[in-house]
């Protein structure tokens, strides 16, 4: 597949994470699905339409997996992220179902725009669903050259989420499968998330895998958040108790207004954390 001013991390505990952030004293919901009814916070700016429209959503899944205590539906804020892969998706019925929050891929190594990356940008801004672009990365192509083309082709935009840095192993790939050592990917990446930082003025988020995080230290990366992908175990299991600010917990979900697989997120925080977040990040 495929994915924020940093935030503070506490010693807050809600009953769906055994790590979170510092929203402020705000209480967490119950995680009983319900439709969300509560606006944001008057005076938000730019983010006044991004109401939850189904709070801690229970979608359906092709290969679902036996969550025990913290399954994702604990979670009241769900999202996806899409693709090519995904073809057209109908976002206003996605959101109705309770898709609250989107990551588009934009851009791949140095040279490479997504098929569908102006029709999903356009599809969620007109759906109201607060999104941000992610970049896959090449590791035959200098981080430089790939930070210009995802700058090239992706507008700054207001009130747009921060964008993403997808950072896997491409194993699949037919023309570039190194990997490189843990020095150098950390160099590489920490060039490509200063230029995006300097040019839309928010710092960016950090996706990763399971291998990939381990493999190369990215424990080091204290000052971003991250996107961390487990299919099979809370990220707590398979991260050492890594913070993290979006959990992507299945790559085989079934949402509404998507055909086939469908990658679906939870955003680790209640609805009101939710909503202050967007306040100081979708700006």
């Amino acid at each position: 597949m495929l994915r924020i001013a940093a935030l503070v991390l506490t010693a807050f505990v809600t009953a769906c994470t055994s790590v979170s952030y510092d929203f402020g004293d705000i209480a967490p919901e119950s995680s009983s699905p319900t439709r969300a009814s509560a606006p944001l916070a008057s005076g938000a700016r730019n983010t006044s339409a991004f109401r939850v429209a189904v709070r801690n959503p229970r979608f359906g899944d092709r290969k679902p997996h036996p969550w025990a205590d913290r399954a994702p539906w604990t979670y009241a804020v769900h999202g996806t992220d899409a693709s090519k892969y995904q073809g057209p998706v109908d976002w206003k019925a996605a959101r109705a179902a309770g898709i609250s929050f989107a990551f588009i891929k934009a851009t791949e190594g140095g040279d490479r725009l997504d098929d569908y990356f102006h029709e999903h940008w356009r599809g969620t801004k007109a759906a109201g669903i607060p999104r941000s672009a992610y970049h896959f990365y090449y590791f035959c192509r200098p981080a430089r050259e790939q930070a210009a083309w995802f700058i090239r082709n992706v507008p700054r935009e207001a009130g747009t989420l921060p964008h993403v840095l997808d950072m896997e192993w491409n194993h699949l790939s037919p023309t570039c499968r190194l990997r490189p050592p843990a020095a150098t990917v950390q160099s590489e990446m920490r060039v490509f998330l200063d230029m995006l930082e300097r040019h839309y003025g928010k710092r960016p988020i950090v996706y990763t895998s399971v291998d990939f995080y381990h493999d190369n230290k990215l424990e080091s990366f204290t000052s971003y958040d991250f996107w961390l992908r487990s299919v099979s175990a809370h990220p707590d299991e398979r991260y050492n108790r890594e913070r993290f600010l979006f959990w992507q917990y299945t790559g085989t979900g079934e949402v509404p207004g998507m055909s086939g697989d469908a990658d679906i997120n939870v955003f680790n925080g209640s609805e009101a954390q939710w909503y202050a977040w967007l306040q100081k990040n979708a700006r």
